[in-house]
């Protein structure tokens, strides 16, 4: 199989050599001049024969500047023809070189509008998936910060006690390993929803441990994980979104199961943008839409458990967190706060 001849050397080939065969239109102007030199000889030999010199001239010219008008304007016309294929070429390759420019200007703005915090939080995306696997490792190692006396380890889960009517008598199995275990203090549960600042955030790292080790707040984790790992798809990360404060007694109705506009300002999320794309996902994806609801009532239920337990204080400072961030972002877009 032959290669292709490139298209762009039609021109230069028209106009040097001519093409490799007749087209339609040299096939007419041949036509058009036999047609008139059979025209002129019938003309010449019917009519009279002594013309004169100037008969003989304008014989000639009768017979040659039609032909040379046919075959010049054929000439015009292929040229014209070739023109066009030209500038047709042209005109793609510029279209083609300006949408190269567009995109690699786009490009280059995206990569110096992105900030060095947000390369950052990627590599924590990154590394939140494998923190679980991670802190397996460390499992059967007794922390000794644990050691502290218990009225500095505050719980930070309110633990419900059963009915009188609900209780069942025990077995005699042994003390469950839940009971053995000392309660999450709510340091560490605030630490933990943060997540871990960086690869040698030791101090995130432990919490996140403790607070996997509890039944109730690892479901939170790894709800706010899911979540927190599909926002970051849609480059929506925790650390840009500034929202407004709460009132803690704000925070303390919402755990009273409180909803609507009365605690509307618990979505203090602002940005327009992590809104619309937040729905936008939301709409198109049922995965991402069932992880948001899942995480909503996770964070509900903890947080209910958690807020009889804590200061006024240390919700202010759960509400900084990432989890809480995340909270506020989907329940804007879920109108819990409508």
């Amino acid at each position: 199989m032959t290669k292709p001849e490139d298209p762009s050397l039609d021109f230069g080939r028209v106009a040097a050599t001519g093409p490799a065969g007749f087209s339609a239109l040299d096939w007419m102007a041949a036509a058009m001049s036999v047609v008139w030199v059979v025209a002129v000889a019938a003309y010449v030999w019917t009519g009279p024969k002594d013309t004169g010199s100037l008969g003989m001239v304008l014989t000639l010219l009768i017979v040659f500047l039609p032909l040379a008008l046919i075959w010049a304007a054929a000439t015009t016309l292929r040229s014209v023809r070739a023109l066009r294929v030209e500038a047709a070429r042209l005109q793609a390759t510029v279209d083609a070189m300006r949408m190269a420019y567009v995109q690699s200007q786009q490009a280059a703005m995206a990569a110096a509008l992105k900030p060095s915090v947000e390369r950052k939080l990627d590599e924590l995306a990154a590394s939140a998936r494998h923190t679980e696997t991670t802190l397996a490792t460390f499992s059967s190692r007794r922390d000794t910060a644990l050691s502290v006396p218990s009225a500095d380890r505050k719980a930070a889960l309110a633990v419900p006690r059963p009915l009188a009517s609900e209780e069942q008598p025990g077995l005699a199995l042994g003390t469950p390993a839940e009971d053995l275990r000392a309660p999450l203090s709510v340091a560490d549960f605030i630490t933990a929803l943060q997540f871990p600042e960086n690869p040698d955030d030791k101090p995130g790292f432990r919490a996140l441990r403790l607070a996997l080790e509890d039944r109730t707040t690892a479901k939170l984790i790894r709800a706010a994980q899911d979540v927190l790992t599909l926002l970051s798809q849609e480059g929506i990360y925790m650390d840009d979104l500034k929202p407004d404060r709460a009132r803690p007694e704000l925070w303390r109705k919402f755990a009273g199961g409180e909803r609507g506009r009365t605690i509307a300002a618990l979505g203090g999320i602002r940005d327009r943008s992590s809104l619309a794309l937040t729905a936008g996902r939301m709409r198109e994806d049922a995965v991402f839409r069932d992880a948001a609801h899942h995480f909503l009532r996770s964070f509900d239920k903890t947080f209910a458990a958690f807020e009889p337990n804590a200061s006024d204080e240390e919700l202010s400072d759960l509400s900084e967190t990432r989890t809480a961030r995340a909270f506020m972002l989907f329940g804007r877009v879920t109108g819990t706060f409508d």
